[in-house]
């Protein structure tokens, strides 16, 4: 049995274009574009018509770094695959990439396998895996030919957490260079974790045990020096490398740099960087620890140098690093002692709302954060055009975006499976009304009509940002 579905009189944003059009989607395909009132758009028909008159149509989002069920600092992430695809679908993400941990002593193919399992038949959206490098050994490295192969293209490696995920430069080399020879991209956690360490140890030993001082010990210095040096273990090996989650004006400098020099070398940013700040994490009362992450957030003046490489493209990619804890029970683990906070946000239900506030706010184009969002992330990561725009033959990964609504972002009315909000209080201007995945309608006029398992896992080509 066929199904067709038409989307009718929205004007259609892609990375590309803006046009008034309607969209005809066939067995969960986008199977036909036409202008809006003519002939050709006349002839679409279909069992459903959505009217989307005076709203957006656009691709589903592509949050290319989330972390559920991640076991961190003694606890775990609280969102399931479950409950966090369903709350990125809520907020117009339609593919998200997780990261499978590798254990220290365990084999790539043990933490791929375990992540699979967590993941399978619970999601509501699609979902493919980055791969977390913590143990660099022969045949770490012989598995990441293979993963390639199956379509887990990218390997992410910790210059911070010693002990936990850290390699050391040796360890990276190596690990470039194979992604050289294999097509894999590196992405990098850039900070020195070792001096970090340090300026820890310090802080402790005065009594400063509050929430900001996580933001006052991890530099933006130290963030700077471990890009310039990710970048040119790069250069040697001869590696695309992409460094995650950057927040500082320093680091973006390296990157800017590397990028005038023509290296491949590309950078996301997160919505907690670009909305937030030290302010956040000073809150009294232990309330800054709802703000703890890693990389931290930095003072405002910040912003700017973000909002800036995102224009000018020094920047690519607008990610979450959705890794929820929650408030009691989870981020109290810190009191006393903010070494011990479970570092993460939770983010990939607000991450469509806040850049399309961005674009309210004059900071980016439609354009701009259909592809920072949408198609870069899907073409970083290997999915394009299968995800990331709406063009016949890509998935029908849909959202009608009523750019008109006014909402207030709360724990109260959001789906993620945390007791906070990052941006609680926070008047957007913007907000999802349906969202189809492949077809199917996950959230019809604010209404969730999904299910678990609807979601299936996506392999990944190379990065076909380099060609």
């Amino acid at each position: 049995m066929s199904s067709r579905t038409v989307i009718r009189g929205g004007l259609v944003i892609t990375a590309s274009d803006e046009m008034h059009a309607d969209v005809l989607i066939e067995d969960g395909r986008i199977a036909a574009l036409a202008a809006s009132g003519t002939p050709a758009a006349e002839a679409f028909t279909a069992e459903r018509v959505i009217d989307a008159a005076g709203k957006y149509v656009i691709p589903g989002g592509v949050d290319a770094h989330t972390h559920m069920e991640l076991p961190f600092g003694g606890t775990f992430a609280s969102d399931t695959f479950e409950t966090g695809t369903r709350a990125a679908a809520w907020g117009g993400t339609t593919t998200i990439v997780d990261f499978a941990v590798q254990s220290v002593g365990r084999s790539l193919r043990e933490g791929l396998d375990a992540w699979h399992a967590k993941a399978e038949g619970n999601c509501a959206i699609d979902y493919g895996f980055h791969m977390i490098v913590s143990d660099v050994n022969q045949e770490t490295l012989k598995e990441m030919d293979l993963l390639v192969e199956e379509g887990v293209t990218s390997f992410k490696q910790f210059m911070a957490y010693p002990g936990v995920f850290y390699s050391d430069d040796g360890q990276i080399l190596r690990a470039m260079q194979r992604s050289a020879e294999n097509g894999g991209l590196i992405m990098m956690h850039a900070e020195n974790g070792i001096a970090i360490d340090v300026l820890v140890e310090q802080a402790l030993a005065r009594g400063e045990t509050d929430p900001r001082f996580h933001g006052e010990v991890r530099k933006a210095l130290l963030e700077a020096e471990a890009t310039h040096r990710a970048i040119k273990l790069a250069q040697v090996a001869g590696a695309p490398l992409y460094v995650v989650h950057v927040s500082a004006t320093e680091a973006v400098a390296e990157l800017a740099r590397a990028r005038d020099e023509g290296l491949p070398v590309f950078g996301e940013t997160c919505p907690q960087y670009l909305f937030l700040s030290t302010d956040n994490l000073a809150e009294p009362d232990f309330e800054g620890a709802k703000y703890v992450c890693s990389t931290p957030l930095r003072p405002k003046e910040h912003q700017a140098a973000l909002w800036r490489g995102l224009r000018t493209n020094d920047l690519q990619v607008v990610s979450t690093d959705h890794c929820p804890f929650c408030f009691t029970g989870q981020k109290e683990l810190g009191r006393g002692d903010f070494s011990k906070i479970p570092n993460g946000l939770p983010g990939v239900e607000n991450r469509m709302d806040l850049l399309h506030q961005a674009v309210v706010d004059g900071h980016i184009s439609r354009r701009r954060w259909i592809e920072i969002a949408c198609a870069t992330p899907a073409r970083m990561f290997g999915m394009y055009p299968k995800k990331g725009t709406i063009a016949p033959g890509a998935d029908a990964d849909v959202v009608i975006y009523d750019p008109q609504a006014e909402q207030v972002v709360s724990a109260e009315t959001h789906h993620m499976n945390v007791d906070y909000s990052a941006y609680e209080g926070r008047h957007l201007t913007g907000r999802v009304d349906t969202v189809l995945s492949r077809g199917e309608v996950v959230i019809n006029e604010r209404e969730y009509t999904g299910h678990a398992g609807h979601g299936v896992y996506t392999p990944r080509s190379t990065c076909q940002y380099l060609t």
